[in-house]
Parts: C-alpha cells; sequence; structure tokens
C-alpha cells in the first residue's frame, strides 16, 4: 500500500473489494513452520508483563528477557533459566536479533513504541500492551512499521477475543438497537494517585536502574509519595504525563473495544473534556470526556461520552434497561444494551429486544491469534494496523482535550484532523501528538 494512501481510504477500498481490512497484515512472516517453536523475547516482566511472558513460555520458548528491576529479573532466572538477561532493550535487540521471532513489550507506555519500533524494523513479530503507545504519532507509525515490515502484531486488549464481545458487537451491527446515537462509558479508574504535585524525591531503590527506566522521558528524579507509597514505579507511573496516559489511556481500548468494533469508531470529529482541573505534570482526579463522530456509510452521527474518577451517566439514561452495573450503555432508536466493562464479561438488552442470531469468528485465544499470525494464519484481530492503531488514536484524542481542561470545568472544544494528524482549532498541541526523546532514543 502506497504510504500516501490514508488509513481511511484504505479501509474504504478494502471494504469494497470485499477482502476485508485485515489484508496488509497477512503476508505476516510464514517461515514458521505449525511444528517449529516461536522464539520469544520479552521486554518487562511484571505487571502485565508476568502474564504476557507466561503466554510467550506456553506457546514458544522464551530466549531473552528484559527488565530494568534486577528483582524482577533474579525472579525470572526460576521461570526463564535459559533465557539471557538485560536492562536495556536496546542492547536485546541488537545482541538477540537473529536469534529472536518475537517480542512481547509490556512496559510503562511511554516505552512502548520504541521497543515495538525497532524490533520491527529487526523483522521481528510483536505483541504489545495496551494503550498501543503513548502518543498519536507512534500509533500511526508502528501501524505502518507493522505493514512494510510484514509482520504480525497483537495488542494486548485481551477482551477482544471474548465471544461476548464479539457477539454483542454483531448484534449492533445487525441493528438488534437500530441507530445508535450515545455511548456512555464509566470506569472505576484511576485506581493510582493522581491530581498530585510532584514529591520530593528520593534516591531510587538500589535493584531499580532509574535512568533506564525514564527511557525516553525528560529526566526527574526518583521519588515516593511522603506515606512511602509508590509515585512512578512499579505502577502509579498511569497518573503522570511524561509516562503514562491516564484513566482514558489505561482502561478505554478494553472499555471501548465493543463499540469500536461494532461501530468503527475511527477518526473523532470534536473531543471535548470536563475535568477536576490538573498541573499538567499529573492528571486530574476525574475526567468526563465527549467524543463526536461524524455519519459514515454504516451509520449515523453519535456521541460517545467518557467517566472516570467516579463520575457516572444521569440516571435517566437506564430508563428500559435492568440495572446499573456495567460500564458500558449504549442507546439505539430501538433500544439500549448494557455490558460489564465494554462486553467481555456479558450484556444486557432492554426489555422487549428480542436478538437475531449473529455469526462471528470463535478466537482460540488471545495470544494464540497472535502465535497462529505468525506461523502465516489468519492476522489477529487487535493488530496494529487496521484495528489496535486506530483504536488507540481514537482513546488518545480524548487526551489532547483533557490537557486543555486543566482548570476545574470544561474545556474548549477540539476539531480533530485525523489525516493530518492535528487540532484545527487549538495551538499548542504538537508536542502531546508528536513527543520529542532524550538523546539515545528513537522511534
Amino acid at each position: 500500500m502506497p504510504r500516501t494512501v490514508t488509513r481511511r481510504q484504505f479501509a474504504q477500498t478494502s471494504a469494497a473489494l470485499g477482502i476485508g481490512y485485515w489484508i496488509a497484515d497477512r503476508a505476516a512472516a510464514e517461515s514458521k513452520s505449525p511444528n517449529e517453536r516461536v522464539a520469544f523475547a520479552c521486554i518487562g516482566l511484571e505487571g502485565k508483563g508476568h502474564s504476557d511472558s507466561d503466554d510467550a513460555r506456553r506457546l514458544g520458548d522464551v530466549v531473552a528477557v528484559c527488565d530494568i528491576d534486577m528483582n524482577y529479573l533474579s525472579a525470572a532466572r526460576n521461570r526463564f533459566p535459559k533465557a539471557r538477561q538485560f536492562t536495556d532493550f536496546r542492547k536485546l535487540l541488537d545482541e538477540m536479533h537473529k536469534s529472536i521471532d518475537a517480542v512481547t513489550v509490556s512496559t510503562p507506555d511511554h516505552i512502548h513504541a520504541l521497543a515495538a519500533a525497532m524490533a520491527m524494523r529487526h523483522g521481528k513479530h510483536c505483541f504489545v500492551q495496551k494503550p498501543l503507545t503513548h502518543s498519536l504519532h507512534e500509533a500511526r507509525v508502528l501501524a505502518q512499521l507493522a505493514r512494510d515490515n510484514k509482520v504480525a502484531t497483537q495488542m494486548g486488549n485481551q477482551g477482544t477475543a471474548a465471544s461476548n464481545l464479539r457477539r454483542a458487537a454483531a448484534l449492533i451491527r445487525a441493528g438488534v438497537l437500530g441507530n445508535v446515537s450515545e455511548i456512555h462509558i464509566w470506569t472505576n479508574r484511576p485506581i493510582w494517585p493522581q491530581g498530585l504535585d510532584r514529591p520530593s524525591p528520593v534516591p531510587p531503590p538500589a535493584e531499580l536502574n532509574w535512568d533506564l527506566w525514564l527511557g525516553p522521558a525528560p529526566q526527574r528524579p526518583f521519588a515516593r509519595l511522603t506515606s512511602g507509597g509508590a509515585v512512578y514505579h512499579p505502577f502509579a507511573w498511569r497518573g503522570w504525563w511524561d509516562f503514562g496516559t491516564g484513566a482514558l489511556g489505561d482502561i478505554a481500548c478494553h472499555a471501548v473495544n465493543m463499540t469500536f468494533r461494532a461501530l468503527d469508531l475511527r477518526d473523532p470529529a470534536t473531543v471535548q473534556a470536563e475535568t477536576s482541573g490538573h498541573n499538567r505534570d499529573s492528571f486530574p482526579a476525574w475526567s468526563i470526556i465527549t467524543y463526536e463522530f461524524a455519519a459514515t456509510a454504516a451509520r449515523p452521527a453519535l456521541k460517545l461520552c467518557w467517566y472516570d474518577g467516579g463520575k457516572r451517566p444521569k440516571d435517566e439514561l437506564f430508563a428500559g434497561i435492568e440495572g446499573r452495573d456495567g460500564g458500558c450503555l449504549v442507546i439505539g432508536d430501538k433500544g439500549k444494551m448494557l455490558s460489564a466493562g465494554g462486553g467481555p464479561e456479558g450484556f444486557r438488552l432492554s426489555k422487549g429486544l428480542v436478538p437475531p442470531e449473529v455469526s462471528f469468528p470463535v478466537s482460540p485465544g488471545h495470544f494464540e491469534e497472535f502465535v497462529r499470525a505468525i506461523r502465516g494464519g489468519d492476522p489477529a484481530w487487535s493488530n496494529f494496523p487496521e484495528y489496535a492503531g486506530p483504536l488507540t488514536e481514537t482513546v488518545l484524542v480524548g487526551n489532547l482535550a483533557v490537557w486543555v481542561a486543566n482548570a476545574p470545568g470544561p474545556g474548549p472544544k477540539l476539531e480533530w484532523d485525523a489525516v493530518n494528524h492535528r487540532v484545527k482549532n487549538h495551538e499548542g498541541l504538537e508536542p502531546l501528538i508528536r513527543r520529542e526523546y532524550r538523546n539515545g532514543y528513537e522511534l
């Protein structure tokens, strides 16, 4: 596909030809026969890195591991006794690229794109945790690199493989709700501190290579809360603009997943946020973000409202449907759907709606899809070029609105130009769209 063709143009052309959105990734590495073991390198070993590396071990051989915390590397010796150990992903890929087939990237958000880009340029298949990237520009770059290098890819939004999510999306596409006009999604995030001033510095623990943890991010000292709680490593980094993507970036690739699949929620036209206020260092304690999407050939215009930090949709929106639990409410002119966490855990329809029979491909498992694609089979559903990249872009546009809503209350409504990756009516957001990196790191 020529680099001048936009993602939407490619998707429209593919649909018109009946060849599907994932054809560009279909040529992914057919060098592995079904009987060969996939050789993995695992970058990031704790949190989701623990389960991702376990999946790699279950379905292949882990031959190299990387983490910036020596405690995690020490623990990995028992799990992967034959794997070479590294603290710098750049050194791992420089030294091991001829010995590996694929990588898992399960680091803080600000490392995702750089590790994955380097791996794909070496021709390696990539499994990267959600959100795919820290910035909008990175998401588009990874999607293009996956196409150019013909590698298999998958983002770690595991609910994509769930039959409940796939059935719910298929029902919406089949018209069970009629024309959808509103989507409301809420979450218990953040479950880490946000809305903070930067704590006083303290020395990093001896086991932590703080400079490598910072990676491409601006230099700052290590710190802890006055209570002794974590601020950055190992978990609370999500609440800081330099490292994470806040509540929205953490969970929306799960929570928005079903409706993104059902309604093609690419390229929002406008986005606006209301927040508790923030200092542009730590994300706000809460936010409400409203996306507006233009009509497509398959659906009318609609809006998506996101709530975090304890905020929820108004009670009257639940009229006609049983319960207030869940996390995703979809409203159409024929009825409503309420799903837990965006779909994987199940859903219910408003009274009187009879769901039609729908078909959808049943997944062998989320990581299994990735390995199948490595072996030359069907691309994984959450592959970078045609799903994970566009989904991550939609999510991260919301954080542009959060950034400009730094005073308590509603911020300005931003007009998003997805083709040119710019905000049409507000200046000064380029550093968030396309981040700069410290010396020694490049995309």
